[in-house]
């Protein structure tokens, strides 16, 4: 299973976003520095009202989401590649993750403490990148050190990774990260070997105030304050996205149970929060994606890579589904429920055989054809 690692700084709420997500509260939150020391990890189910939907035309016994892992990482700080509060545990740590949640503090309290001693986001994200670009570079010049001979011995994976070393100390040198470098899918794929930290896909995540939430998730709101300065800087200097969520409301709806939380929602003028727009989109950023499978006895969502093709998708349920393919029944979420049946969206022509070569897309309701 894919992980995401969430990160940021001291004091910024990731523990409490990380009980959030996991509707936990397994990491300890509390106003000081480094009160995460070991990762807390937890499985967490990806929003999806489209299984609802199916469950209800199959009249499934049972519905089971998709599933993907979050890691709670304790805090860096300035200096963590060097060692400073405990950094080099922590980094290692983020390297361990396939993806980053980078939470950043967008609101003002005189109740709980900023490591820095006052508020500004792209401080904050700068201070954490730029310790994160310091570990790629102590990394990439030691694997460069150890490359020598080989490359003056003329070895040609040795050649290729040298240069490929060559291509992102400049860029890393600049404060940009690995990711950020336009490279060629040779390139992509021999960087996977090196586990840069700023090679990671990463998304930002606003830590906004309660009285702040309502008006950021409206439709008709355009981000202001901490949150556009987010927004501009991470989509122009890091080719990413922010999304907006309040850590603290999440965790007064820990305990609460459905009825109790759209209650209280209801009361900050909610509908819903922000954790399940993070949800997917971190899901989404791992490069994952959902195909169903509805029936009586259950509607499911299963996790595919993106650009899996039928047989691959296949194996997801069985490996002898992929050994065994023949062909897969297929039709789009939108179009089965828009039709109200199987046997209308045959009907239709929306019901088709796809073959091994059929690239699965977010959303197929999917059946196998197999023989072993």
């Amino acid at each position: 299973m894919l992980s995401a690692g969430i990160v940021g700084l001291p004091n910024v709420g990731k523990s409490t976003l990380f009980n959030a997500v996991t509707r936990t509260r397994k990491a300890e939150a509390a106003n000081y520095p480094f009160c995460t020391i070991e990762p807390n990890q937890g499985v967490v189910t990806v929003p999806d009202d489209r299984l609802a939907a199916l469950t209800a035309l199959s009249k499934s016994q049972k519905t089971i989401p998709a599933v993907v892992e979050f890691v709670d990482i304790a805090g860096l700080v300035k200096g963590a590649s060097q060692g400073e509060g405990l950094g080099n545990q922590f980094l290692s740590h983020i390297r361990e993750v396939d993806a980053i949640v980078q939470v950043v503090r967008c609101f003002e309290s005189s109740e709980i403490h900023h490591v820095s001693g006052t508020v500004d986001p792209l401080r904050d994200i700068e201070v954490i990148n730029t310790e994160l670009i310091l570990a790629d570079l102590s990394t990439l010049q030691k694997r460069a050190d150890r490359l020598q001979k080989q490359v003056r011995a003329g070895d040609k994976q040795a050649k290729a990774e040298a240069a490929l070393i060559d291509k992102l100390l400049p860029n890393l040198n600049n404060g940009s990260p690995a990711s950020a470098v336009a490279l060629s899918q040779e390139e992509t794929d021999l960087l996977r070997s090196f586990f840069l930290l700023t090679a990671k896909p990463t998304i930002f995540a606003c830590n906004v105030a309660e009285a702040d939430l309502a008006a950021m998730l409206s439709e008709k709101a355009s981000p202001s304050g901490y949150v556009a300065q987010v927004n501009e800087y991470v989509k122009t200097h890091l080719n990413t996205e922010a999304v907006v969520i309040s850590a603290q409301i999440e965790s007064e709806l820990v305990d609460l149970d459905a009825a109790e939380a759209a209650e209280y929602l209801a009361s900050l003028g909610l509908k819903e929060t922000g954790v399940g727009n993070l949800i997917r989109s971190v899901y989404h950023l791992l490069g994952l994606r959902t195909y169903l499978t509805t029936g009586e006895k259950e509607t499911r969502a299963w996790t595919i890579h993106a650009g899996d093709k039928a047989p691959a998708a296949a194996g997801v349920i069985h490996s002898d589904f992929e050994r065994g393919f023949i062909a897969a029944e297929t039709v789009s979420f939108s179009d089965l429920i828009q039709l109200g049946s199987f046997a209308k969206a045959r009907e239709a022509g929306k019901l088709r055989i796809e073959g091994k070569e059929y690239v699965v897309q977010d959303g197929d309701v999917m059946e196998f054809r197999f023989n072993v």
